[in-house]
């Protein structure tokens, strides 16, 4: 059984200030809660002081992006080796966002992922289709070749500590979600392609997030699908309140 996973992408939003007095909140509000894994993903500004705030709690930190390298000159950029000193667990890699506004490559997403394998840091690799590419039926064809570029060369043995979140890049921010059905099928689908790549014993393993305008009102009815195992929360995720509810109707 796989224990269900609740991920907040803050985005471009709060301060380093309001980050941590989130977390103090937030830690608060979850204090009673188990059987679920917890993480939140602020900017890069705010890792710090939001790992503070964590302390004593089980919610886990994550990062929203990374470079592959080591070090090096790479103006603007934060590398795995400073995410893990910084005690980061989780980083978000492949999102839609990133594909979109920044050019990032299935090829470039790919080489990011082995390396966050590599400095011990834990995936969460966001795949999806454009409401074009829904439009047209090649909604599956679009993330096999995503996960399947993505995930070349990663082991058995680092597949197990991948997160893989189904996020269709037209219900992001958009209030439109697809519906639990929709979304199982696709999920279902992922988890094909990781025994086709990993075995069936590595695949069941694996949780697979759904991500896509995640609100307290809809994720029960997406959790109780059999290959969803949590969400990956963008706008919900930047109130205590609803992320809370969201958290705790996940269980």
């Amino acid at each position: 059984m796989r224990k269900p996973f609740i991920a907040g992408n803050w985005k471009m939003y709060k301060t380093p200030v309001e980050a941590a007095a989130f977390v103090r909140e937030l830690k608060d509000s979850l204090k009673d809660v188990s059987g679920v894994d917890v993480a939140v993903c602020p900017p890069f500004p705010a890792l710090w002081p939001v790992k503070e705030a964590l302390e004593g709690s089980d919610i886990a930190l994550g990062a929203q992006n990374m470079h592959f390298e080591k070090e090096g000159a790479f103006t603007g950029e934060v590398s795995p080796a400073m995410l893990q000193d910084l005690g980061v667990k989780y980083v978000i890699l492949g999102h839609s966002e990133r594909r979109a506004c920044f050019g990032e490559t299935d090829e470039l997403i790919n080489q990011k992922i082995k390396a966050a394998f590599t400095w011990g840091l834990n995936p969460i690799f966001c795949v999806g289709e454009t409401l074009e590419e829904r439009e047209r039926g090649i909604t599956k064809a679009v993330v096999e070749i995503q996960v399947l570029k993505g995930l070349a060369e990663v082991t058995a043995e680092q597949a197990e500590n991948l997160t893989i979140a189904y996020e269709p890049v037209w219900a992001i921010g958009t209030g439109k979600t697809a519906t639990p059905e929709d979304a199982q099928e696709v999920c279902r689908f992922i988890r094909e392609l990781l025994v086709n790549l990993f075995g069936k014993e590595i695949a069941e393993k694996v949780r697979i997030q759904y991500g896509g305008s995640v609100k307290p009102e809809n994720i029960k009815e997406l959790i109780v699908q059999p290959d969803i195992d949590g969400a990956l929360v963008g706008g919900a995720s930047l109130k205590v309140d609803s992320f809370t509810a969201i958290v705790k109707g996940s269980i």
